[in-house]
């Protein structure tokens, strides 16, 4: 029986590259051969494709080749360049293992929904939508779902930081990973501030810091057909959750300890699960996401942000959720790239 070609993009060029390097690692790690046939497509920093045999270091050079996705249905896969023309390598799914700018944001589904090929993850409108954190508040808040106070700087916007009632935290609209965050407990720091978040994204969401417990939960599926994980819990000894930005996150954080099953009671499990499958819906997510939550003392759920293509890394949170839900990650992977194939992601 012939495997089922499944295209793995990993890389990218946001500054995420080197967290996608890691996520792809893991899938190469557990995806099923027996069942699959994987083809690795390296994106680098610059935003050049190469075919290679896997996400190992040297993945971009030696025996690499130069490639893209042909956008016409009817080639349906990728397109390998050499001297003399090209070859066709057709895919059954692909697996885009990208996360932040042009892999979180719409930008390649845009290109796999013009290729025609089934893929992973949520569509064009949910991964732009969730991309863009002040976008999500807003959809979220007219659904009735609790956000933070937030402002918005647009470029060329300035705000009166004495305004402002700290502590607050600033961070890039558009990106992950706690790249550009600062927290803000006083007017003297604010314009370094907004001006550490300028350098992701040109456009800065301002927003009030909310006392309580940072927790999440992974999502999985498409409209009525949703799998949710185990709810986790970050506990923090200090400042705020930044892990992959640590020099040796396999080791352990520096600040953060992630507990899974959550220490908080099942009435608040139930509650932020509940909240989670809410917010999947209501911003349009199929396939798999992340929401980050907080959990506050009196007991109700306040939007953090969503992840559209959280991090499958030894010591991301998604992968844990799920095991801990009793479905590893080979199973996981199998999950997605089947039900996409099947078309329930639409």
């Amino acid at each position: 029986m012939a495997r089922t070609r499944i295209g793995v993009l990993f890389g990218g060029r946001s500054e995420e590259h080197p967290i996608s390097l890691k996520s792809a690692r893991e899938v190469a790690a557990h995806l099923d051969l027996e069942k699959y046939e994987p083809f690795y497509v390296g994106i680098t920093p610059e935003g050049a494709w190469r075919l290679c045999d896997g996400p190992d270091d040297g993945w971009d050079s030696g025996s690499s080749r130069p490639v893209v996705l042909s956008p016409d249905p009817g080639t349906r896969g990728l397109l390998v360049l050499g001297e003399n023309g090209y070859e066709t390598v057709e895919l059954d799914v692909v697996l885009p293992v990208l996360h932040g700018k042009f892999g979180e944001d719409g930008a390649i589904q845009g290109l796999l929904e013009l290729s025609g090929i089934p893929y992973v993850g949520c569509g064009i409108q949910s991964s732009a939508v969730c991309m863009d954190k002040s976008l999500a508040y807003v959809v979220a808040r007219a659904a009735g779902i609790a956000t933070p106070d937030f402002w918005v700087l647009a470029r060329g916007d300035d705000i009166d930081p004495r305004a402002i009632r700290y502590p607050v935290f600033v961070k890039p609209a558009r990106s992950g990973s706690s790249f550009g965050v600062s927290r803000v407990t006083g007017p003297g720091e604010f314009g370094a501030a907004v001006a550490e978040a300028r350098r992701y994204d040109e456009k800065v969401l301002v927003e009030a810091a909310v006392v309580g417990s940072e927790v999440g939960c992974a999502v999985m599926g498409s409209g009525r057909e949703l799998t949710v994980g185990e709810v986790d819990r970050i506990a923090l000894s200090g400042g705020f959750f930044r892990i992959h930005q640590e020099s040796t996150p396999e080791t352990g954080s520096e600040n953060s300890t992630p507990i899974v099953p959550a220490d908080i009671p099942d009435s608040s499990r139930r509650l932020v699960q509940a909240t989670a499958e809410a917010i999947y819906r209501v911003l349009g997510c199929t396939g798999i996401a992340r929401v980050d939550m907080f959990l506050t003392e009196e007991g109700t759920v306040i939007l953090n942000e969503v992840n559209t293509m959280p991090g499958m890394t030894s010591y991301s949170r998604y992968p844990r959720m799920m095991a801990a839900a009793g479905i590893p990650l080979s199973e996981l992977l199998d999950r997605l790239a089947t039900a996409a194939m099947a078309g329930s992601r639409r």
